[in-house]
């Protein structure tokens, strides 16, 4: 049975406990104030990792506050009235610790590892940064730079921005379709306002999600967090409840694809071919992975044997699925000799499409299952994976399976599914992005 990620009343102090079969245990409860704590307990571990998240992301940006996610993953580390941005670097640096944060469409997290008698020491540190972020204006100023050379980095690698455009293309102007880090435009634009509105407004008690695996003890955590958080401010509720898992925010997707020619004067040409794809929730979901493993997924794929072996047009060949509250994309990518995108684009297209009418055999069925599941165990050999395994599963699927469940799932998956998948997704409106020394146009004239 899957474990069911909700209780009752907030601020009630039952805990759920499961025992995995590799002796790991995972527990969860919910604090006052709705503050959700998971814990995975291994044995053997001297380290632990932990994490703050919140289910907030670049598509939970209102108008005037665009970029402001992003900008709250770098500011949070400046200071807060407890400690400096360099006491933060420092406290971290002296127990060999390491502490970082990510920025996603529909969450972020603010994580570290560290030794195990040096968990209380991260746990209120990241809650002193969460609940107390001083922002202050000259430090956002600062920071405004350095999130601009961020993005004129990342303009400067073009597979990243082959991605971005394609998320655009394929999403549209969905808010999903934004960019995670904001844009050059919005990052000047945004006020230091606007950015301590965000901040007041999406960080509160009953969407912050606190995790930890490895040498955890759960109990002593809850109490850790209930200090840090009081420490910080926070006033916490007793009847509050945890916030509600995300649902489809209404705004209408697009009707069709895109194409787009980004002008690169690059020695490769990036490719991406691809279609709107699953929401989180569908059940289609594991017929997803054994699909984009069968196509893409490593050296016995698909695109690997017709685009890279056979033919020799790319060194890098891959597909790509991700998924969000109420759609997601599903991808092919390709880097190749500008000279030769005609072809592989083809290519891309006709290996869909083959997947699509033919479907499979059963060796190749078994052969993507197998790798999945290898995967898979290999990925939750570090603490830190756990760690991310029980925050997106509280914010995302409010429930936790486990890894044998999840293999089931994926075990089960038949030709046919794969098949039927494939072909609703061929069917449906595509999109073309290209990156490369091409005139515009390009795009558009290959998609057809």
């Amino acid at each position: 049975m899957a474990f069911p990620l909700h209780l009752g009343p907030a601020g009630d102090p039952a805990t759920e406990i499961r025992t995995e079969q590799d002796g790991s245990v995972i527990r969860r409860s919910v604090l006052p104030g709705g503050i959700r704590v998971l814990t995975e307990s291994l044995p053997g571990q001297r380290s632990a990792a932990i994490g703050a998240w919140l289910a907030v992301g670049s598509r939970d940006e209102t108008d005037g506050h665009h970029g402001s996610t992003h900008f709250l993953e770098h500011l949070l580390f400046k200071g807060t009235p407890s400690r400096s941005a360099r006491e933060i670097a420092e406290v971290f640096d002296a127990v060999g610790g390491e502490a970082n944060a990510a920025t996603g469409k529909e969450h972020t997290a603010y994580y570290a590892r560290v030794l195990d008698a040096d968990l209380p020491m991260a746990t209120e540190v990241i809650l002193d940064m969460v609940t107390s972020a001083r922002l202050e204006a000259a430090e956002l100023e600062l920071e405004r730079g350095v999130i601009l050379e961020e993005l004129a980095m990342n303009d400067d690698d073009p597979t990243d921005v082959a991605h971005e455009a394609f998320a655009a293309a394929v999403l549209g102007n969905h808010p999903l379709g934004r960019p995670i880090g904001g844009t050059a435009a919005t990052i000047r634009a945004v006020p230091r306002e606007a950015v301590w509105e965000h901040y007041q407004r999406t960080y509160v008690p009953r969407e912050l999600v606190v995790t930890a695996a490895g040498s955890v003890d759960h109990e002593a955590l809850c109490t850790q967090v209930l200090d840090a958080v009081r420490k910080g401010g926070w006033e916490l509720d007793p009847a509050a409840v945890p916030a509600a898992r995300r649902g489809s925010s209404g705004v209408a997707l697009p009707a069709g694809g895109a194409a787009r020619t980004i002008r690169r004067p690059t020695e490769q040409a990036n490719v991406l071919l691809g279609t709107l794809g699953l929401a989180v929730e569908d059940e289609r979901r594991y017929a997803m992975l054994v699909l984009s493993s069968i196509l893409g997924g490593g050296m016995s794929s698909r695109l690997f044997q017709e685009v890279r072996e056979k033919r020799g047009l790319a060194y890098a060949t891959y597909s790509f699925a991700s998924t969000y509250a109420e759609a997601g994309i599903f991808g092919l990518y390709a880097g190749c000799a500008p000279g030769n995108v005609g072809d592989v684009v083809g290519l891309l297209a006709a290996e869909w499409q083959r997947l699509a009418d033919e479907g499979l055999e059963a060796e190749e069925l078994s052969r993507g299952i197998g790798q999945l599941r290898g995967s898979m165990v290999l990925g939750l050999e570090d603490n830190g994976s756990r760690m991310s395994r029980l925050g997106r599963s509280e914010i995302v699927h409010g429930e936790l399976r486990t890894l044998d469940e999840t293999v089931e799932h994926i075990s089960s998956v038949t030709a046919e599914q794969v098949r039927e998948l494939a072909a609703d997704l061929a069917g449906r409106p595509r999109s073309l992005v290209l990156v490369g020394p091409f005139e515009e146009g390009l795009a558009e004239q290959l998609l057809g």
